[in-house]
């Protein structure tokens, strides 16, 4: 008995070209499962996740008794569920919140201009200066929460239990840790 007979099979029994094609099949197997190269997808190459934290300017937020807004979790050490472009991130710590005093620009006689405290009594209306601490991916572009960049300038949307408000991104400071 040959080894291949006139129509190509191998001991009469087996086609030399399936048997190829089941070779070729095994080495493409063995080789994603056995030697899968880096982690992660070709996306993600070349970036590190490092903590960030993002101020966010909120001004003329009309609220009734800032201190509600304490009693249910949005305080220091507390967390808000941030929503990015209309994108929801999750929740993110709040590092600091530092209620600012409303100023205004006054014209004096000799045509400097003095910032003074603003004398009109509007005791609902409040501007707040928010640290958010987290972690993003470092691109390089810059830094991204989520599927969103986050840049100066862009807002940030705040939710909570009795709260929906939105801030101004006016700092990001990357950490090296």
């Amino acid at each position: 008995m040959a080894i291949l007979d006139s129509k190509g099979r191998l001991f009469g029994k087996f086609n030399i070209l399936d048997i190829g094609a089941l070779l070729v099949i095994l080495l493409v197997i063995i080789g994603i499962f056995y030697f899968p190269g880096p982690t992660g997808s070709v996306a993600q190459v070349g970036t590190t996740t490092k903590p960030i934290e993002v101020d966010l300017l909120v001004r003329g937020l009309n609220v009734r008794d800032i201190d509600r807004l304490s009693d249910q979790g949005f305080n220091k050490g507390g967390k808000t569920n941030v929503i990015i472009r209309n994108q929801p991130y999750g929740q993110i710590p709040i590092k600091s919140i530092q209620v600012l005093p409303r100023k205004i620009i006054v014209t004096q006689p000799d045509g400097n201009v003095k910032v003074v405290s603003d004398p009109r009594e509007n005791i609902f209306s409040t501007d707040m200066l928010l640290t958010l601490a987290g972690k993003a991916t470092v691109t390089d572009s810059g830094p991204v929460l989520g599927n969103s960049k986050v840049k100066i300038g862009m807002p940030f949307e705040l939710e909570g239990f009795n709260y929906n408000f939105k801030g101004s991104v006016i700092d990001v400071r990357i950490e090296d840790k």
